[in-house]
């Protein structure tokens, strides 16, 4: 499992590695909520706020670019930092899922969309699922 946060300009530029593709749409999730709040997912174990979601997108890298897009809308309508993950299902192009989180004051960084730009995601030489994540702020 690897999350690696990368220089890019105007944008933040994230790389998610994991050796399943449900760890990965966590630690992009996570990754995600780092900008949003840093430290904040590290602070709780309790999680008050869920939200269920259903995304069906054309592939696997559409599929977690629009969750990614879904959890960032429903952070900035709540005013919340989603941390946990629970998929009840993930295919080739839908996902059904239940996103915990916290309320919070405010934002560290504020995320405009999460982009299609440099998303591919597919399996590296060492057998694991890897992308690139770009961030616009």
């Amino acid at each position: 499992m690897k999350l690696e946060f990368l220089p890019h300009t105007a944008d933040i530029k994230m790389r998610v590695e994991a050796k399943t593709l449900e760890e990965l749409f966590k630690i992009a999730m996570r990754g995600m909520a780092e900008i949003l709040k840093e430290g904040r997912c590290n602070e709780r174990h309790n999680w008050p706020l869920e939200a269920n979601i259903s995304i069906t997108s054309k592939d696997r890298t559409c599929l977690l670019i629009d969750f990614l897009s879904e959890v960032l809308s429903l952070s900035c309508s709540e005013k919340a930092i989603y941390c946990q993950l629970q998929i009840t299902t993930l295919g080739a192009k839908k996902m059904e899922a239940t996103i915990f989180g916290t309320a919070i004051d405010d934002l560290d960084e504020e995320i405009k969309a999460v982009t299609y730009h440099e998303a591919k995601l597919a399996k590296n030489n060492n057998g694991l699922w890897e992308t690139f994540v770009i961030f616009d702020i």
